[in-house]
């Protein structure tokens, strides 16, 4: 079976390397699957939670990805991410708190209070869709 080398890379460590079969992630245009040979390809990843697959009759494995860039060449994937965690790295409790805060904010910058506008809404929108990353990658069960 071909393979395809995949290195995944945070600004504080390589987050992730091996051969795998395919990989399928959501890009800024949409979800991708690559595989082995797949044609070049540069583009941008939004926060999610990558999946990973090591063979035919393998379990995916997933990891959280907060965002970055993903360059494909026949013989290798890199992601440049701005940060990535596999799921035994995850805090689920820091997670899930971070994903009430990004809630509340959100909800309390629709309220238009005075309070409101010094929230930052676009920031909140990510810092939910990296809480949601984190918690799909470890499998955890929550309200969207």
């Amino acid at each position: 079976m071909a393979t395809i080398k995949l290195e995944i890379v945070s600004p504080d460590k390589v987050v992730y390397t091996n051969d795998i079969s395919m990989l399928i992630v959501r890009s800024t245009g949409g979800e991708l699957g690559i595989l082995p040979h797949h044609a070049p390809l540069v583009t941008g990843l939004v926060p999610h939670a990558m999946r990973v697959r090591l063979g035919v009759d393998r379990d995916e494995q997933l990891i959280a990805v907060a965002g970055g860039f993903m360059e494909v060449t026949p013989e290798k994937i890199t992601v440049l991410a701005t940060a990535a965690e596999q799921p035994i790295d995850i805090d689920i409790n820091r997670a899930k708190e971070a994903m009430a805060r990004a809630k509340a904010r959100i909800e309390a910058f629709h309220q238009h209070t005075p309070e409101s506008k010094d929230i930052d809404v676009e920031r909140a929108e990510l810092a939910l869709q990296r809480a949601i990353a984190r918690l799909r990658a470890t499998k955890t069960e929550f309200e969207d």
